[in-house]
């Protein structure tokens, strides 16, 4: 992939058809240039085996195709980074009330190879706008300060009755977003 929103879209992506109700986004990035990506819900999680081989493109639980190459694509680009990626993974059967599972990806950001970022505002608008009923915690940490939005402490504001996917939710959403985002660059 050419950008790593777009792994971020397919890994949380990953979270929704695993029936999770509450989904992470972290990005970590520190004064070194090291940048860490963690993706945690809590859905039906795998079991031991599957966490095993599902960075083989070749794994995959869809019906509609033979591979599946978000988590290995993943992998690739956090490597040629000089970063590694960690699953963890505790199933719906091993433990019904604490599974789910969290994919964590570091990445050097000097690296020649490093996918950029691109485009996060745009991720998390699409998350919320294709699954509003889902609880979203994204937070962007860097030197300069923290990005962050919490789609529970919109439901407290708004009320249930009001969808996150309603076009002036999403666009409030997306302005302040771009909003924290301008504040770091001063």
């Amino acid at each position: 992939m050419k950008e790593l929103s777009l792994n971020i879209l397919d890994i949380a992506q990953n979270s929704v058809s695993a029936g999770a109700k509450n989904i992470l986004i972290s990005l970590e990035e520190d004064e070194k240039g090291l940048l860490t990506l963690t993706i945690t819900d809590d859905g039906k999680g795998m079991d031991p085996e599957m966490v095993k081989t599902v960075t083989d493109p070749f794994c995959t639980t869809r019906t509609t195709r033979k591979v599946g190459m978000g988590i290995p694509l993943l992998k690739l680009a956090s490597e040629q980074a000089g970063g590694s990626l960690s699953i963890v993974s505790v199933s719906k059967k091993t433990d019904p009330v604490n599974c789910g599972t969290t994919v964590k990806a570091t990445f050097d950001t000097t690296s020649i190879d490093f996918t950029p970022l691109g485009d996060v505002v745009d991720t998390v608008v699409v998350l919320i706008q294709g699954h509003p009923e889902i609880d979203y915690l994204f937070l962007h940490s860097t030197p300069k300060g923290v990005v962050r939005l919490d789609t529970k402490e919109l439901r407290d504001v708004l009320g249930e009755e009001i969808s996150l996917g309603e076009f002036e939710i999403l666009a409030w959403i997306r302005g302040s977003l771009e909003e924290q985002y301008q504040a770091l660059k001063k």
